[in-house]
């Protein structure tokens, strides 16, 4: 899952997107509102953390012009104003939730896994898909109740994967959820990554639809 953190306080920007990789998320940054404009137009993100007060575009502003565009990825605001109709602003001009400052880390994290839950149409930090279990909140995946090992790489595809399970999810979707904006596009790893969880679960669990790309199916497993 790929995320977009715009905040202008480097510090907080820094701590955000440090939490954010932990829990298993590739990041991109910006600490402007041009900037973060520009990114969240043109790059797809599963989330999005967005200041309220920013530089040269105000997040309002930002926000607004995305959803004027027709960008539908979830916007998880950040205010330090204490004012209802400050988030009332937000929330009217597309925002999904929001946090005021100062907050918890742990509050910002289950906020955008509960974004990315209901933007997938789930209702659980757990996904299953036969005996395969994936937890959001925790970062495990496990087969018939035993923990599997997996890289951090290995864990984002099949997450990915998961959140999207029966639709059919091309290569170029997959590199544009998975890696940062410096990636480069051309490398083969996501046949790698595939490659390497079919040997860790099962060679049918991911099937590749020729010409279009991999679909995950539930009776496949």
């Amino acid at each position: 899952m790929r995320m977009l953190v715009v905040e202008d306080d480097h510090d907080l920007n820094r701590q955000l997107c440090e939490a954010l990789e932990d829990a298993g998320y590739v990041v991109d940054k910006a600490f402007d509102g041009e900037e973060g404009h520009f990114l969240g137009d043109t790059e797809p993100y599963d989330a999005v953390i967005l200041d309220l007060g920013l530089p040269q575009l105000d997040g309002l502003s930002v926000l607004e012009r995305w959803r004027r565009a027709g960008h539908s990825m979830p916007v998880l605001i950040l205010t330090a104003r204490d004012r209802w109709s400050d988030k009332v602003a937000g929330i009217d001009a597309g925002a999904d939730d929001y946090v005021a400052k100062p907050f918890h880390m742990e509050e910002v994290l289950a906020r955008v896994r509960a974004l990315v839950r209901r933007a997938a149409g789930l209702a659980s930090n757990e996904i299953s898909i036969g005996d395969i279990v994936l937890d959001t909140k925790a970062g495990k995946v496990t087969k018939s109740g035993m923990s599997v090992k997996l890289t951090s790489h290995e864990f984002r595809l099949l997450s990915y994967l998961m959140h999207h399970k029966g639709r059919v999810i091309s290569r170029t979707e997959l590199v544009e959820h998975l890696y940062d904006q410096d990636f480069d596009r051309d490398s083969n790893t996501i046949e790698v990554f595939v490659g390497r969880l079919r040997k860790k679960f099962s060679s049918s669990l991911i099937e590749t639809v020729r010409g279009l790309g991999y679909r995950l199916h539930e009776e496949d497993v």
